[in-house]
């Protein structure tokens, strides 16, 4: 039996199989954040998301984790901003963690009860909080290029 017989199929078949385990690894890893605008960004990011996920959680089927990822990198890096954005914050992202570990608990035991008491709509309230302490950072700390003084196409115009 030659396994590298007959066109060599597997000469084909092995470099794509690599090449498309290092394209999901390489999307799963993100980049850590280095500037405040990034990590500000990233944080904004997971909370949109997870107030989207408040709006359409269900406890009928397989309900979907919350966003915290850009919390557990950033927590520690955020002291440029104010303290009562760090406070709810730190609210918001305590709760997304114990919703998680109720929706871990419910899809071990497979089990939907475990989802019984959790109210997703607590979440809404210092997540958008947290939605706008962000946002009045960016507004301050980033502003808007209003394209004044840029020329139009190809340099001409003005």
């Amino acid at each position: 039996m030659d396994l590298f017989g007959e066109g060599n199929q597997w000469a084909i078949i092995i470099p794509i199989i690599i090449l498309i385990v290092l394209s999901v690894v390489m999307r799963r890893r993100r980049p850590a954040e280095k500037t405040e605008a990034e990590i500000v960004g990233s944080l904004f990011m997971d909370v949109n998301e997870n107030l989207r996920l408040v709006e359409r959680f269900s406890y009928q089927g397989r309900p979907r984790k919350f966003r915290a990822d850009s919390w557990k990198r950033n927590s520690e890096k955020i002291g440029f901003l104010s303290q009562s954005l760090r406070d709810t914050l730190s609210q918001a992202f305590t709760l997304v963690e114990e919703f998680n570990r109720s929706i871990d608990a419910a899809k071990k035991q497979r089990a939907a009860i475990y989802l019984t008491g959790v109210d997703a709509h607590k979440l809404e309230a210092p997540l958008t909080k947290s939605k706008e302490g962000l946002e009045e950072w960016i507004r301050s700390n980033m502003p808007l290029d209003t394209g004044a003084g840029r020329r139009g196409c190809m340099g001409m115009g003005g």
